[in-house]
């Protein structure tokens, strides 16, 4: 589902990453550090970002600059935006891949936990709304492309994964609106990636379990090379590994074997309420 054929040329470029402090938004880092691009990067996790905008000077951004930052905060957003432009003079790609994972049976949650339900959304979808609104008049002046890190959870119905899954659903069906109304004047790459190497799949007990047990995994430098080839290629949708696919056609003809497939796996019980760094 390609827009070009032709490869942007990324130096100079300037992309602005949420949720870059680990795992793949980290690794986007490095991928377009080593195409050239000047980086902007944002997480609420402080500590962890002077060292990733080290590394991706090291492996050949011009310039790398790091921005505390909680998207779920509407003026967070409108800040790290404006910071970006400010320091840079201009905004090139957009990269939403800021959020967080939520796992437990929803009849486990109790009444004083669903605020923790509430914050997935916030940042999940709402996040990368927020970004999205403030970047946009930018993204035209450079005729720019915002990647969108949703994920293969809006076809893959995974047990104790409802409120993360709902919400990736969400970001989908906004982003497949918004290309329908910018028309051709933003490019837009919706991701959906498949079990990745991570921060989150190594601290997550299902996820762990789908990836030994079900689903082979891929490395997170991989994923993301992927991503910014596609991103750079103007793709409208990415699924990586591309064999997830496969995934979406059981859902639509066997989905009471998907089904099984899940529940099986999901028999043991995690803790409500557990709340992971996505990336």
């Amino acid at each position: 589902m390609r827009r070009s054929k032709s490869i942007e040329n990324m130096a100079g470029k300037v992309v602005l990453i949420t949720g870059a402090s680990s795992g793949i938004g980290e690794h986007l880092a490095y991928e377009y550090a080593k195409r050239g691009a000047r980086l902007a990067l944002a997480d609420r996790r402080e500590d962890r970002l002077p060292a990733v905008a080290d590394k991706a000077r090291g492996l050949g951004s011009p310039d790398a600059i790091a921005l505390p930052a909680d998207v779920s905060i509407l003026e967070h957003c409108n800040r790290l935006v404006n910071e970006t432009v400010n320091h840079f003079g201009q905004l090139d790609h957009l990269v939403n891949n800021a959020g967080v994972l939520q796992s437990g049976s929803f009849e486990d949650w109790t009444q004083g936990q669903f605020s923790k339900l509430v914050s997935i959304m916030d940042i999940n979808f709402w996040g990368s709304v927020y970004c999205t609104h403030f970047s946009l008049p930018h993204l035209r002046k450079s005729k720019g492309k915002i990647v969108v890190i949703s994920s293969c959870a809006t076809w893959f119905s995974t047990p104790k994964f409802g409120f993360y899954n709902a919400s990736k659903a969400a970001l989908t069906c906004f982003f497949e609106t918004l290309r329908a109304e910018l028309g051709s004047d933003i490019g837009i790459t919706i991701v959906s990636p498949g079990v990745i190497e991570s921060e989150m799949t190594r601290s997550s007990q299902f996820l762990s379990q789908v990836r030994s047990n079900l689903l082979p995994s891929k490395s997170t430098e991989g994923c993301t090379k992927a991503i910014v080839d596609s991103a750079c290629r103007g793709d409208r949708c990415l699924t990586e590994p591309a064999w997830v696919r496969f995934g979406f056609w059981l859902m639509v003809f066997c989905p009471e074997l998907l089904e099984k497939l899940f529940q099986l796996l999901a028999t043991k019980k995690n803790p409500a309420g557990t709340s992971i760094k996505d990336d």
